[in-house]
């Protein structure tokens, strides 16, 4: 049977020198005895799938709005697919699966509703206030804003966890900084691996739903290099196939040709610079965790795209400003009238402050519960 001895020996027989076990921790902010039969990083995993703000993720948006249709990708989905791509690649490498699995399925946690928008609004309604990042404002979930346990706020997660929560950094993401959490020290080879699995997620999973919605088209990207060539492969190999399961196809190909070149570039890396344990990763002023420089170069010409032309198509900048301005509308009524909030709201009021309050409220809706909200206050035929 599984305890707590033989889980050390098989992270001590399976995992590399590099990897973060149990072991070597640097524990949780409030001691608890540990579990017979799940390692630290299994409790936190779990903890986090059972949190309030994790099932949130499902009405949050990725970059469609959710009435906009069911096939989009949500925070949810979104986070899943970053967990399956970061396990992967942690396996591979023989780092902690566990702690990778909960690092990525944490990584959005404080994510507020209408993706990026719905952040820069708060960040600069909250400008002189202590502003507004989402990996602080997750390590803020749980640590403080989730009520689950008697014996402590939050839900008490190992220093490993809640340092990849603030460190959490992609083309999107500006990793926090937490004295506590060493700031200046490089985060674990599997808070890395979440950081790049993240990229390639929403890169390929958004390439995907912006081909879904028309937004854009397969001949908006004929001039991209990665695109063509498997495009090219797929038609020597299959002939004339089903349009929809080329598109499947060529997501899936993308998708493992930068897994592929990541586990092996970092090997590379590991290599190079001699890694034996994961003190040797945090010292250095570099991340280990990376593709090659031809792959970055492939990769380059299609995110670029991206941006261009689906995260700053006039549809979605029209839903971002949109959103802006609920949350602009909803942030100073509560501020002008802070009886509208729930009354278990406004009991942190005292200890907390009145905008800090109102931003952690804010930031936990889902872009349904914030419509809706919406129109409680300010439509004046709407039941409240």
């Amino acid at each position: 049977m599984l305890n707590q001895k033989t889980i050390k020996d098989f992270q001590d027989s399976f995992l590399a020198p590099y990897a973060m076990r149990d072991s070597v921790s640097r524990g949780r902010l409030y001691k608890e005895l540990s579990h017979s039969y799940r390692s630290e990083y299994q409790r936190d995993r779990d903890r986090i799938i059972h949190s309030a703000a994790f099932r949130r993720l499902e009405y949050k948006t990725q970059v469609f709005v959710n009435h906009e249709g069911d096939y989009y990708r949500t925070r949810l989905t979104h986070t899943l697919e970053v967990s399956q791509i970061a396990r992967t690649i942690a396996y591979a490498l023989r780092v902690n699966i566990d702690l990778t699995e909960a690092i990525a399925l944490a990584h959005d946690l404080g994510h507020t509703p209408f993706g990026h928008a719905g952040e820069e609004v708060l960040n600069d309604l909250m400008k002189r206030f202590g502003g507004f990042n989402h990996n602080l404002q997750g390590l803020r979930v749980v640590d403080v804003l989730e009520e689950r346990y008697p014996d402590f706020p939050g839900l008490n997660l190992t220093w490993e966890v809640r340092e990849g929560i603030v460190k959490h950094s992609s083309s999107f993401d500006r990793a926090g900084c937490v004295k506590e959490l060493l700031p200046n020290e490089m985060p674990t080879l599997e808070t890395q691996i979440v950081d790049v699995a993240d990229e390639i997620a929403y890169d390929n999973h958004d390439l995907d739903d912006g081909l879904t919605s028309g937004l854009i088209k397969e001949s908006d990207l004929e001039n991209i290099p990665i695109w063509n060539n498997i495009l090219r492969n797929i038609s020597k190999r299959y002939g004339k196939i089903d349009k929809e399961k080329r598109k499947y196809l060529i997501i899936r190909s993308l998708i493992d040709m930068q897994v592929t070149d990541l586990i092996k570039q970092t090997q590379k890396n590991l290599d190079k610079f001699k890694i034996k344990s994961y003190l040797d990763v945090k010292k250095l002023d570099k991340k280990i965790v990376s593709f090659s420089k031809e792959m970055d170069l492939l990769r380059k010409p299609l995110r670029t795209f991206l941006m261009e032309k689906l995260y700053r198509h006039y549809r979605v900048m029209r839903m971002s400003n949109k959103a802006k301005h609920f949350i602009k509308e909803l942030f100073n009524l509560y501020l002008e009238k802070p009886e509208s909030l729930p009354s278990h709201i406004q009991t942190r009021i005292p200890k907390d402050g009145k905008r800090r309050v109102i931003c952690d409220y804010i930031a936990g809706m889902t872009d349904r519960y914030a419509l809706d909200e919406y129109k409680k206050l300010f439509d004046p035929y709407e039941k409240v």
